[in-house]
């Protein structure tokens, strides 16, 4: 084996070992004194062992994109962090040459303060990620009260190239009316509120007549075979939940076969069956 190769094989074995926290002679983590560090690292630590839920199309044939979880829940004090953590995750993905966009949810109150939205500007720009990879998940429609604000954040946000996806469409007429204004590149689909008739697939359809029609439509929760079936009828572009493939870590990520995966969720779909003369 030449120098080259070994090389090679030891930095790629490196890039795919498991994290692991840096113990002291005693066998206890060391983060210094501070028992609210320790807190910190050991919810780092489980945020990178099933932080990113997988999304494919809507055939299960393609990875086309990740959501990162932690953020769903973030505080006001771990906003920025794991929002850099999120555009630090994808850079990850980029340097080793998988294209894997990822959405970056961000709550309302973030979207109308200036000084978050210089804050995520910033570590956008510092990201030097392509234009397409970022994408940025908004849980609600704003109110008229900061309306303006909260147009003026997204804005901002799109001419530094982000993608602004809906996360909660619930098809109200105000909901509607601001995803035609903002041009949303995605719009998130409960598949339980479709399990339970709470959005009928003529509101579906209405997303896809003009002005909509350039808008992507997501099924998440996708936890049933039924769930699978209703996203095929109201075709939907993409999905992601339980039965796809549950959150991973970034370096797994990586790992994601697409034929395999795609073999297995494939085998999920309904076919039609051949009739008994044969024909297919």
């Amino acid at each position: 084996m030449s120098p080259k190769s070994r090389l090679y094989t030891l930095v790629k074995a490196w890039k795919n070992k498991p994290f692991q926290e840096v113990r002291d002679a005693s066998g206890a983590p060391w983060l210094g004194i501070s028992h609210q560090a320790l807190e910190e690292h050991q919810s780092w630590s489980k945020r990178q062992a099933i932080s990113h839920e997988p999304i494919f199309n809507c055939k299960g044939t393609k990875l086309t994109g990740s959501l990162f979880r932690p953020l769903l829940e973030a505080s006001d004090m771990q906003l920025l962090r794991m929002f850099m953590e999120g555009l630090d995750t994808i850079s990850y993905w980029y340097r080793s040459g998988r294209f894997i966009p990822g959405i970056l949810p961000v709550p309302s109150h973030a979207i109308i303060s200036s000084d978050y939205i210089d804050a995520l500007s910033d570590l956008i720009l510092n990201s030097r990620l392509p234009v397409g990879l970022v994408g940025l998940g908004i849980s609600t429609a704003p109110n008229p009260e900061n309306a303006d604000a909260y147009k003026e954040g997204l804005q901002r946000m799109r001419r530094l190239g982000v993608l602004l996806h809906f996360m909660n469409f619930s098809g109200r007429e105000d909901e509607l009316h601001w995803i035609s204004q903002m041009q949303m590149e995605g719009i998130h689909i409960d598949m339980r509120q479709c399990r339970e008739k709470m959005i009928s697939d003529a509101m579906v359809s209405h997303l896809r007549l003009s002005p909509y029609s350039s808008t992507k439509i997501y099924a998440s929760h996708v936890g049933l075979v039924k769930d699978l079936e209703n996203a095929s009828l109201i075709q939907v572009d993409h999905c992601y939940g339980g039965l796809m493939m549950s959150p991973l870590s970034r370096h797994q990520m990586l790992q994601v076969n697409d034929s395999r995966i795609a073999k297995a969720i494939y085998s999920l779909h309904p076919h039609p069956q051949p009739n008994q003369n044969g024909d297919k």
